[in-house]
């Protein structure tokens, strides 16, 4: 039996976890309909077969209609839930991997628009930030109904095969009743704490009586809400000692923080350039004075951090739930002593972004986290090794030439630059956003250690491609920076690029004109408000970066907010003019006719980027597919035809911003979606 402290099994009650490592409860919005279905199924049970001990579904489930999901959650107050609950877990107990679900009503943390337009309700009228809804503030049958529902729901859970439930009380219904901030009741459930911990007692005895005392109940909480006002660490230990008093709760997840803002929301689930594992010490400290079994996730990305979890006591079990999305075969990947093989969670975040924009939950650079029916984990070996040529080593060209070399191809990676990383590598020049370099970095490790060769300082052009003699050719080029958008005066500006790279200097009185709505243009504007400049960031939409999102938004906020930065939306600038030592932006918008002149040292364009195409289409003619590509065969992951060409020498593909201006995540999705079948 080995000795690695992940690796030991833990004693859960009545229920015997294989190892330390878990997946904590989280709602990746894959559900059809409010279900589980085949897709969430899927996505859970690859990570039951690759070792992890205990998979948490849904963050969370609704267990009332007038909790209405914001984001695409489980509907744990509808009967049909429980056959397709049976499902999953039957699929994920067929490889020794116990389930259990979150259960929560949502209070205030949801809108009045959603799901049967009912009412939200909260213990008082308090809006919250984040989803915007003003409730009804709840009265005694509304209590009554919400305690009955969770008892409803629990014993959905029990039918379906569950090992056990969380409550959830961080942000939500059960701790708007804990916290002074959100409850202003009167009577028996506001006031003191004892009073503001009633509904969560009833609502644990209700329970309790519906599904009996074997059945595992937990709750993951705020121990400390770090908000003015709000539960303290004091106490939020008087809660978790309450909560052990009842005899009836089996373990404490712990968080700490509020989600009520973006801000909040980040500090709670860090994001890249945060610090790891924030509140792992503060969660030890609830196990040490309350002694109860004490699970944790927070920006736990890696195996020995989470070892260090374990070993010193500071949990029973350690949440590695993004890290997961990186790498679902973690487990597997340690008791075959390959960690150094585990795909890396950058802290992208990505994932969560997503699902809070109504997306689903996908990872940055592992596409088939969350299309496990149609994209593999584990690449396959081809029937017949072939040569592939892959031009350029950013993320796609690399993922390219990944999957080819486990596919047991002979890969060879031209690059006109000095390393491989492409946009990436010019990303992770800031200090912030460093842990992207990861996502290059393990590409390259993969695939030295299958013999790829790589060519860099290379320039290739037709010829050097044809001199490979392959029967494949990869174009992955990416492009250039696209800033001739105005009228006049495209050659007066910078691109964001210039200022990342640090090739051209900022200037002292700045505008930042984003039209693309990504990272690069407020990281630029970063650059230059840290010298000291005046900077103007400008969109012509009526919000700023749409395409940074809501988390990765706040640590650029931090940066920026103190110095000498203006935030202007819905302006579009349509000109440059020269105008002795500065410029003068001219600066319109699509909703009038108005226009303005303003006048700064420096304008920079961020505008996407234009496809380095030329030697794809140079070599276009002599493929067989003639660069073809069958799109319902790339959207169901089948093989591509190769017939458009007879006398072709090669199949051709090109990927990423090749093609066209995109994201990491797509340039990734590419490559892999048609290279596993070459």
């Amino acid at each position: 039996m080995s000795r690695d402290p992940l690796l030991q099994p833990y004693q859960l009650k009545n229920l015997t976890l294989k190892n330390r490592i878990m997946i904590t409860s989280h709602e990746p919005a894959y559900p059809e309909d409010g279900m589980p279905k085949d897709r969430y199924r899927a996505y859970h049970e690859v990570r039951a077969k690759a070792g992890v001990a205990l998979t948490m579904t849904a963050g969370s489930a609704a267990v009332s209609r007038n909790s209405p999901p914001v984001f695409n959650n489980i509907l744990a107050y509808k009967d049909e839930v429980v056959p397709w609950v049976r499902r999953l877990t039957d699929a994920c107990h067929d490889h020794g991997c116990a389930v259990m679900i979150q259960l929560t009503h949502l209070g205030r943390r949801t809108h009045w628009n959603k799901g049967d337009w009912l009412p939200a309700v909260a213990p008082s009228h308090e809006r919250e930030t984040a989803h915007r809804a003003f409730p009804k503030q709840v009265e005694d049958w509304d209590i009554v109904r919400i305690i009955q529902d969770y008892a409803d729901a629990a014993e959905r859970m029990k039918e379906g095969g569950m090992d056990g439930i969380e409550l959830q009380a961080y942000g939500h219904l059960m701790d708007q009743f804990w916290s002074p901030v959100t409850n202003s009741l009167e009577g028996p459930y506001g006031g003191s704490l004892e009073n503001r911990m009633r509904f969560s007692f009833e609502v644990i005895d209700a329970i309790r009586k519906r599904v009996g005392d074997d059945f595992i109940l937990g709750i993951r909480y705020t121990a400390d809400e770090d908000l003015q006002g709000g539960i303290t660490p004091e106490e939020g230990l008087q809660i978790s000692h309450r909560l052990k008093e009842t005899g009836q709760i089996d373990f404490l997840n712990v968080i700490r923080g509020h989600i009520d803002t973006d801000p909040g929301l980040t500090d709670v689930i860090p994001v890249q350039g945060m610090r790891n594992a924030p509140h792992l010490d503060f969660a030890g400290r609830v196990r040490r004075e309350v002694g109860l079994p004490t699970f944790h996730a927070a920006k736990i990305p890696d195996v020995a951090t989470a070892r260090h979890a374990i070993t010193e006591g500071l949990l029973d079990m350690v949440g590695m739930t993004r890290a997961h999305m990186a790498d679902p075969m973690i487990v597997r990947k340690i008791k075959e002593k390959r960690e150094g093989d585990i795909r890396p969670c950058v802290g992208a975040t990505y994932c969560l972004d997503r699902i809070y924009q109504a997306g689903d939950a996908l990872c940055i650079h592992n596409p088939a986290t969350g299309r496990e029916l149609t994209m593999p984990h584990e690449i396959a070996p081809a029937d017949v090794s072939r040569k592939v040529v892959v031009v350029g080593a950013g993320p796609a060209g690399m993922e390219a030439a990944r999957v080819a070399a486990e596919r047991g191809h002979e890969v060879t990676v031209f690059e006109a630059a000095p390393d491989a990383g492409g946009q990436i590598r010019l990303t992770a020049r800031s200090e912030r956003r460093r842990e992207m370099i990861s996502i290059i970095e393990w590409r390259m490790e993969q695939c030295l250690a299958r013999g790829v060769k790589f060519n860099f300082n290379t320039f290739a052009e037709a010829e050097d491609v044809l001199a490979e003699c392959p029967d494949v050719a990869i174009i992955a080029t990416g492009g250039m920076p696209h800033t001739d958008v105005l009228s006049e005066g495209n050659d007066l500006v910078a691109s964001s690029w210039d200022i990342i790279a640090g090739d051209v200097k900022s200037g002292r009185r700045v505008l930042v004109y984003d039209d693309a709505g990504d990272h690069a243009a407020l990281q630029a504007a970063e650059l230059i408000a840290a010298s000291g400049a005046h900077v103007e960031i400008m969109t012509p939409d009526r919000s700023f970066a749409p395409d940074v999102m809501a988390m990765n938004l706040v640590p650029y906020m931090r940066a920026l907010q103190d110095k000498d930065v203006r935030f202007t939306v819905t302006y579009r600038l349509k000109a440059a003019k020269r105008s002795g030592n500065m410029i003068t932006a001219v600066i319109g918008t699509d909703y009038s006719a108005f226009t303005e002149e303003r006048e700064f040292d420096q304008i920079v364009i961020n505008h996407g980027t234009i496809p380095l195409d030329e030697l794809y289409f140079d070599l276009k003619p002599r493929s067989k597919n003639l660069g073809f590509v069958k799109q319902e065969a790339l959207v169901f992951g089948q093989p591509q035809p190769l017939d458009a060409n007879p006398k072709g020498e090669f199949a051709l593909y090109r990927i990423g911003d090749a093609v066209s201006a995109r994201n990491t995540h797509a340039a990734i999705y590419d490559a892999l979606r048609l290279v596993k079948d070459i």
